[in-house]
């Protein structure tokens, strides 16, 4: 295998470890065991870590061992205004050109989450759904930076929101979102997908809020 090519695999499996909760924030990354893991040298692992760091998934500490990254609610929230600006802007580009089998796609995608009792699942469907809705921007750049932050925050977002609001307030905004874009309508897609995010980052919000007052309240 060539190197480029096992630096990407090895980037690939691990990022798909971290998003799915199985290398939580805070666990340390050691080339050593990578290669070994991956029978590489350490020169691929190097360069794959390297990338996961300018994606915000992996951190160098000052001795520079990489550790999974951690994330506080502002930096989420940063994230997500960044999501909303990403996102919306794909919206408008995408709705234009949706074929039906643009639709077919967004509803199948949702038929699976709705069907679904796993959380895990529930995230992996979101992220799905989201980048189908921005597939047809066809811009490749635009939809490889949304999926980046998509991912980087349903890791730390999606399975608390899900315990929190369930399934049913998502997927009300889904299929409300899959009906403008059936009708073409590109302000009201734009005014969902806004408002979508943007109740994500209220309740994180509100979350911290209880977390903090529970603190408190145990400190007094």
């Amino acid at each position: 295998m060539k190197p480029r090519a096992l630096h990407h695999t090895i980037r690939e499996v691990l990022r798909q470890d971290i998003l799915s909760g199985a290398l939580q924030a805070g666990h340390e990354l050691r080339q050593d065991a990578l290669a070994e893991r991956f029978n590489a040298s350490r020169i691929p692992v190097r360069e794959a870590l390297r990338q996961l760091e300018a994606e915000g998934l992996v951190i160098h500490q000052p001795n520079r061992r990489a550790v999974v990254a951690g994330m506080s609610v502002a930096q989420l929230c940063e994230l997500l205004d960044i999501r909303i600006a990403l996102e919306c802007h794909a919206a408008r580009l995408a709705v234009p050109n949706m074929v039906q089998r643009d639709f077919d796609a967004m509803e199948k995608i949702l038929a699976a989450y709705a069907a679904s009792d796993v959380l895990e699942d529930w995230a992996e469907y979101n992220r799905q759904f989201h980048l189908a809705l921005s597939a047809p921007a066809n811009n490749a750049r635009l939809r490889q930076l949304i999926e980046e932050f998509c991912l980087n925050t349903d890791r730390y977002t999606h399975v608390a929101m899900s315990e929190a609001t369930g399934l049913d307030r998502p997927m009300q905004d889904h299929y409300a979102l899959l009906d403008a874009c059936r009708q073409r309508d590109v302000e009201r897609v734009v005014d969902l997908l806004r408002e979508h995010i943007d109740h994500t980052r209220k309740e994180l919000l509100a979350t911290e809020r209880e977390r903090l007052h529970a603190q408190e309240r145990a400190a007094a």
